[in-house]
């Protein structure tokens, strides 16, 4: 198995990988771990990998180009070598994701090629999300300062799993947010990206109109992926309305259309 680690601090991982069963692991030739900083793959002179927030609001999202850049750079490096083996998971530690189990572990422990995307400030350009990663993951209902802790947890209980090396059952719990939504997606600079375009209300200027899309968004987002949240998010009686609507558009797309008269004229 080959990992690579994407993050702006590569020197959080030397004890880790170099200790215990990761570090036995790697000795034996179970796995290749590498990291990567993404700052190389700055576009910009001054190596900045982040930028301010289309529609305003606090904190830097992470640029879409070093990401891609780097992602691409690795799955370049020995194409050849590599030529048959399943396309790399490219999995995204993030709040938002799935959260973590062993089921997962297990799944990913069957993998050839994993490479992590660990992020630090507000969060990532959702270009990176929509296009990229192949995988969402979270640890649990908690903040941390950046992916590389999340990182390592995954990475460990998933060699933990290789033949050869000691096993360990592990668990996750599910994720959340103190608003009680998921979080609405980002962007950040540049607005168009790969004919990907940035949504034209976040560039309109309009505070007001920015709001109540971030506000759906994170409605939407959490009614698709956490459910369960909405019991205790305190959504208004407008907001109620709007997801009793999704899930009847939800209902009427995924009833079966009756056949039954079709069939019984050709018995």
């Amino acid at each position: 198995m080959r990992i690579d680690v994407l993050t702006l601090f590569p020197e959080m991982f030397e004890g880790v990988f170099g200790a215990s069963i990761l570090g036995k692991a790697r000795e034996k030739g179970l796995v290749q771990v590498n990291t990567v900083n993404f700052r190389r793959y700055s576009t910009n002179k001054h190596n900045t990998v982040d930028d301010y927030p289309f529609g305003g609001g606090g904190g830097m999202v992470l640029k879409p180009e070093p990401i891609f850049a780097a992602v691409e750079d690795l799955l370049a490096q020995n194409a050849d070598d590599r030529e048959g083996e399943k396309p790399p998971r490219i999995i995204l530690m993030c709040p938002q994701g799935e959260p973590y189990t062993q089921s997962k572990a297990e799944e990913f422990a069957a993998e050839d090629h994993l490479i992590f995307i660990c992020g630090h400030y507000e969060g990532y350009d959702e270009r990176i999300r929509e296009h990229l990663v192949t995988d969402e993951l979270s640890i649990g209902d908690y903040v941390l300062t950046g992916g590389e802790l999340p990182a390592m947890v995954v990475i460990d209980s998933v060699v933990r799993l290789q033949p050869g090396a000691l096993g360990n059952e592990t668990s996750a719990v599910t994720d959340s947010f103190s608003t009680g939504l998921l979080e609405y997606p980002h962007y950040t600079r540049p607005a168009s990206y790969r004919e990907w375009n940035v949504p034209e209300v976040l560039i309109s200027g309009h505070h007001r109109n920015i709001d109540a899309w971030r506000r759906e968004q994170s409605l939407r987002r959490t009614w698709e992926r956490r459910p369960d949240l909405l019991p205790s998010a305190g959504l208004t009686a407008k907001e109620q309305q709007l997801v009793r609507k999704w899930e009847q558009e939800r209902k009427l797309t995924s009833t079966p259309v009756d056949t039954s008269d079709t069939d019984r004229e050709h018995v």
